[in-house]
């Protein structure tokens, strides 16, 4: 049986962002707030050197090798979120009824979709700015679990049940991905 290797990925942190991990949760302050992540339960050795964050694992198999990977791509994400920021634009489209989009009380009401009289609802998770501006709903914020959970919930929640999706192409649609809030 061959030797199984030590995996180990360094993320360099971008300038003016520091890193700690303390108690399983690894914490990360930049210009744009602070996030936390309790990665704990990953089984990996995380530890902070400088202006890097250095993910290893010991006698790594197929699955640890792609905990490690995970566990790096979080730590980027979360690098990129509180320097940059992330933007998600959905569009709504509209062909039978003209749907009106509000948000408020940290969800986001879709009222007349498809000629329905009770609004549909989605949850805004965690803290992130929606807004709506004509024909895009823009969300917007430095967590991209929470921006892309949000957006999906607001297209989910335009989802029709029993008709023909090639007919019936109303709906709220995520159509851009992005980097940085404008």
């Amino acid at each position: 049986m061959p030797r199984l290797p030590v995996e180990e990925r360094v993320v360099e942190l971008p300038e003016g962002v520091t890193a700690s991990y303390e108690g399983g949760v690894l914490t990360v302050k930049g210009p744009l707030g602070e996030l936390k992540k309790n990665l704990a339960h990953t089984g990996v050795e995380i530890r902070v050197e400088g202006g890097r964050v250095i993910v290893r694992k010991e006698w790594a198999g197929r699955r640890e090798r792609s905990m490690v990977g995970t566990v790096a791509a979080h730590v980027k994400n979360m690098a990129t979120g509180v320097t940059e920021g992330f933007t998600y634009k959905l569009k709504i489209v509209s062909s039978h009824f003209p749907i009106t989009v509000k948000v408020s009380d940290g969800k986001v009401y879709i009222e007349n979709f498809i000629g329905e009289r009770k609004p549909r609802v989605a949850k805004i998770v965690g803290n992130v700015q929606v807004k709506v501006e004509g024909e895009d709903v823009i969300v917007q914020g430095i967590n991209l679990e929470e921006v892309s959970q949000t957006a999906a919930n607001i297209q989910q929640a335009t989802k029709i049940k029993k008709k023909d999706p090639r007919v019936f192409l109303d709906g709220i649609y995520v159509y851009e991905k992005a980097k940085g809030m404008s």
